[in-house]
């Protein structure tokens, strides 16, 4: 079976460092992909970013995982919040095209999660159904050993981002089959009605997302939050946050692009801009 380095740094005890493709395209996902060593993850987004559940979503993965055995585990971020009815075909959709993981957006009872559970897992843990005649190979194994190992390697994240997700995080947390609580300081500081972070949450939002943090590992589970540097990432790991994404491809090719015309113009580099 093609590595899976997400669950290669569970096991290990130690904070998955990840980045987010909002970028359409093959070649953007490798580049990203391949960027670091210290990438377990990367998360392609299908709810704000640009690439397609079909086929964009599966030709990303098919790049990322054809880097070898060291490639990070690509991720989906599916376009359904868990507030509509849509989240069983999309989470079809993201798993069939080879996801190592899923992750729905706004998620905010556990009722909905073992919805979501049930649609990750094949019976007789859920109700998922088998039939695409690529995930296995995608995953490099044959289509009897996918149907055995998948239950126990797809990650199943949920998004933690409204004032209902906060009341029921524990509850949520408690679902058999969710792996993670995944963190959207953003939407969860508009629905608390603060500002979004910029780059770091209100007090109050960071007192809620230390709740949030606390919940989760009550029951066992890990903890993720969407950060925007690798300073800001590097204080969730000392808090003890277990899934941590550091930049985004725009995010981190804007930055770059900045700091570099800053310099070749001899100027001294300011604060940096607001960017997600």
């Amino acid at each position: 079976m093609t590595t899976h380095a997400l669950l290669q740094a569970f096991k290990a005890s130690k904070p998955a460092f990840g980045a987010w493709i909002t970028l359409p395209g093959t070649l953007n996902a490798r580049a990203v992909a391949q960027a670091s060593p210290h990438l377990s993850w990367v998360m392609i987004d299908c709810e704000h970013g640009l690439t397609s559940l079909q086929p964009g979503a599966a030709e990303s993965i098919q790049a990322i995982t054809g880097l070898g055995p060291n490639a990070p585990s690509p991720l989906v971020r599916i376009p359904a919040t868990g507030l509509s009815s849509s989240t069983s075909w999309q989470i079809k959709y993201a798993l069939d095209a080879g996801a190592r993981g899923v992750l729905v957006p706004m998620v905010s009872t556990a009722e909905k999660a073992r919805e979501i559970v049930a649609d990750s897992r094949f019976p007789p843990e859920g109700r998922r159904g088998f039939g695409s005649p690529f995930t296995h190979g995608v995953w490099s194994v044959s289509a009897a050993e996918y149907l055995r190992s998948a239950n126990e390697h797809v990650v199943v994240m949920v998004q933690i981002e409204t004032k209902e997700g906060v009341k029921n995080a524990a509850n949520i947390a408690a679902v058999e089959g969710i792996d993670c609580l995944f963190i959207g300081p953003y939407d969860l500081s508009l629905c608390l009605g603060y500002p979004p972070p910029s780059p770091d949450p209100h007090p109050d939002v960071e007192s809620v997302i230390q709740h949030i943090l606390k919940a989760t590992h009550k029951e066992g589970k890990k903890c993720a939050i969407y950060c925007t540097s690798g300073k800001q990432s590097l204080k969730r790991a000392q808090e003890g946050f277990d899934i941590i994404n550091v930049t985004s491809d725009v995010g981190a090719m804007a930055e770059s692009l900045a700091a570099n015309l800053t310099a070749a113009v001899g100027e001294e580099a300011g604060a940096a801009a607001f960017r997600y």
